[in-house]
């Protein structure tokens, strides 16, 4: 049988599973173990670690939230991407490169054929399942023209 044994300056998750950061590593000890570490400004290797760890049963939502002050949304969505997606999904690179993943080339020709048809914002929004906050904005940087009255 281990003993629990944790170093003095471990902060507890739960009885048998605590955290320590040390020059700028965070640690995950379980029974006094290490069992994961990552960079203190990972935030991809921290969300994939402690919904892990929620997964695995070691400790709940709240005591992730509590712990390291996040909130329990963002615990239950990382959560649930992990339990849906994988690792992956914490890692992968974003394809979209820094475009909007609703205002696609193919969607902004088929909403200017429809406001050069006359048709509302409003309207359009609904048809394209968007908003009509998302369509306002590509009219104001340019990216759609509104047909003149």
């Amino acid at each position: 049988m281990l003993l629990p044994i944790f170093p003095d300056d471990t902060e507890m998750i739960t009885p048998v599973l605590g955290v320590r950061r040390q020059n700028q590593v965070v640690h995950y000890l379980l029974s006094g173990m290490p069992i994961y570490s990552h960079g203190e400004y990972e935030l991809n290797k921290f969300r994939f670690i402690s919904s892990h760890l929620v997964l695995q049963g070691l400790c709940k939502n709240c005591d992730i939230a509590r712990v390291f002050h996040v909130s329990a949304d963002s615990v239950r969505r990382n959560k649930k991407l992990l339990s849906e997606q994988g690792e992956e999904a914490f890692f992968r690179e974003d394809l979209r490169k820094g475009k909007s993943h609703k205002l696609l080339p193919d969607v902004l020709e088929r909403i200017q054929s429809k406001l050069d048809q006359g048709q509302s914002n409003y309207s359009i929004a609904k048809e394209e399942g968007i908003s009509e906050g998302s369509i306002r904005y590509a009219l104001s940087k340019g990216r759609l023209k509104k047909k003149p009255d």
